[in-house]
């Protein structure tokens, strides 16, 4: 049995429908907001957003109790949460974290839809957080 079908078994099948929907649709504003952190004039309004969108994941994975979710969204609500402090625009460095963390959210989705055993293994990228966020 698979990620999807322990999710259906826990949560009512609208519950679980609902959720991947909702996650889908912000893993694909994801990567077109990251890409704007590079541009001084989109900065605090896409930074704004990913910290939302962290945030509202963050939430909807802590109340499935869906780990590696959470646990991902946590660091990048965390990173966000410092990145929202600056005026930017992003550094390369960040910009390509950031595109990394998004790719592991896109795996994610994958292993729920396609009902994997398993979540797929963390990206060891993601564990080397720029030391600075803006140019």
């Amino acid at each position: 049995m698979g990620i999807l079908k322990n999710l259906e078994i826990d949560y009512s099948y609208d519950i679980v429908e609902e959720f991947l929907t909702h996650y889908s649709m912000m893993c694909e504003l994801m990567e077109p907001l990251i890409i704007d952190l590079a541009r001084e004039d989109r900065y605090k309004s896409s930074i704004e957003e990913l910290f939302r969108i962290f945030h509202n994941i963050k939430s909807a994975t802590s109340f499935m109790k869906i780990d590696p979710i959470l646990k991902l969204t946590t660091l990048s609500e965390e990173i966000c949460s410092e990145a929202r402090d600056l005026r930017g625009p992003a550094n390369d460095e960040f910009v390509d974290w950031l595109l990394v963390v998004s790719d592991q959210f896109g795996k994610y989705r994958e292993d729920i839809e396609v009902d994997a055993e398993f979540f797929s293994v963390l990206n060891p990228m993601i564990v080397k957080i720029p030391s600075r966020l803006d140019i």
